[in-house]
């Protein structure tokens, strides 16, 4: 056995004088040292042998294991050494290029704007910082309404705040185009929430708003069913509830069939069969004559969705903080 030990460290020693790379030696590591080298192989025949002779065996194999890791230790820091002198190792293999990926907000950003471009919608863009008349006042929002408290919303100085909502981009396209209309919004909005499962002070929304001669109620609970099909599948349901909102009249919002259960119920829609997707309803016609649009000619309804919540829901990610951390290993997923 001594004499098969000294031949293996013999036969580490030769390899060595030729490597002269890292990479090279640790080759000869792996060889030499690791799970399918000769030494493991000794040892796992350790248990064949009679208990008397396998702590001397045990030991002659650890002594020779330890010489060649010894011998290993040298031979790389001879390389470094080398290496750091200025010489440059072209053998070296390089270092692997990790290709960057979509936010999984991002990917469901564009697969809505798809969504509503195939409807014929046109997005539109204008900013996130805006101005109390466009976040509240033309949207028929009350002076002592309880969203204007800065215990909700972020103010600026100057009069400017974030904006609480998409519906402002409502506000900014009435005002400088004339009906008919039929626009989507996304970005980011700006509330006081406590971070939690399902609540963050930074969300994502997209708004629709159409305007024309004979927008109806109908065409908002069509558009939204067609939508929910597109993102969902065409097995989704969709069903109204009465809310009310300052903007719109009538009011309601948006519940979809659990994408998780089909409706049956379960943890994810909290046994309810539904999952509650935002707000819509008809444009208030006080809304309409704000920005100078005739509400006795022309009609309009608006929607805005989560895009937060409907990311969550298409990848089953169950709490939303997770859409914020910066985690590389969650985001390498999508």
């Amino acid at each position: 056995m001594q004499a098969k030990l000294e031949q293996i460290y013999d036969e580490l020693k030769k390899k060595l004088e030729s490597a002269k790379t890292s990479h090279e030696i640790n080759n000869i590591k792996s060889a030499f040292v690791g799970k399918k080298s000769q030494i493991s192989s000794l040892l796992v025949q350790m248990k064949d042998l009679p208990k008397e002779q396998r702590p001397e065996f045990g030991k002659l194999v650890n002594v020779v294991k330890s010489k060649i890791l010894a011998k290993i230790k040298v031979a790389l820091e001879v390389v470094e050494s080398s290496q750091k002198d200025g010489k440059l190792d072209l053998t070296m293999p390089a270092r692997r290029s990790v290709l960057g990926r979509l936010h999984p907000l991002t990917i469901v950003s564009r697969q809505i704007e798809d969504v509503f471009i195939s409807m014929g919608f046109e997005i539109s863009s204008y900013g996130e910082v805006e101005d109390e008349y466009h976040n509240f006042d033309a949207l028929n929002t009350p002076a002592d309404h309880s969203s204007r408290n800065i215990t909700d919303t972020f103010y600026t100085k100057g009069g400017k705040l974030l904006r609480s909502q998409t519906s402002t981009e409502q506000i900014r396209v009435m005002e400088n185009f004339k009906p008919p209309i039929k626009i989507i919004s996304l970005g980011r909005c700006y509330r006081k929430d406590s971070p939690d499962a399902s609540h963050s002070p930074v969300f994502h929304q997209v708004e629709a708003l159409v305007v024309s001669q004979h927008t109806s109620f109908t065409d908002l609970k069509d558009t939204l069913q067609m939508f929910a099909e597109k993102m969902f599948g065409q097995d989704v349901n969709s069903r109204f509830r009465p809310h009310f909102f300052p903007f719109t009249e009538p009011s309601g919002e948006i519940d979809i069939s659990c994408v998780a259960c089909g409706g049956k119920g379960c943890p994810v829609c909290k046994n309810s069969g539904w999952l509650e997707m935002g707000g819509c309803g008809m444009v208030d016609p006080n809304v309409l004559d704000n920005v100078g649009i005739d509400s006795e000619k022309y009609t309009g309804f608006a929607f805005g969705l989560g895009i937060d919540r409907i990311t969550m829901l298409k990848y089953k990610i169950p709490d939303i903080r997770m859409l914020f951390e910066n985690d590389l290993e969650f985001l390498r997923q999508f």
